[in-house]
């Protein structure tokens, strides 16, 4: 929790921006509250709609709760990676991508 403490403070003392928001993101995840890091990586993603890695993230927090949103953050965030020449960041969101359509569909 210290980071997220810390991150929030920055925030509250109004150092916003994609790379806090990310972080934010990042840190909520791994505590478990998958809605709030979603809140905080599209904030990053209104700032920065080639962040990769938010896109990436995003699709992670939304599966369970928001499997289609999940999908469509992946799809957003491929194209912003290729745009960027990031092939690493676009071939394992596809991976994401593809695993879950195959869970969608019963396989």
């Amino acid at each position: 929790m210290a980071m997220i403490e810390q991150f929030e403070a920055m925030l509250a003392a109004g150092k916003d921006g994609a790379l806090l928001r990310f972080g934010l993101g990042s840190e909520y995840l791994k505590a478990g509250d998958a809605t709030r890091a979603a809140m905080h990586l599209r904030e990053a993603l209104a700032r920065d709609p080639g962040y990769s890695a938010a896109w990436k993230l995003l699709g992670k927090a939304l599966v369970t709760a928001e499997p289609a949103q999940a999908a469509q953050a992946w799809r957003s965030g491929i194209a912003a990676a290729e745009a960027k020449g990031d092939k690493q960041a676009a071939r394992e969101m596809q991976v994401f991508l593809r695993r879950l359509e195959r869970g969608a569909g019963g396989g």
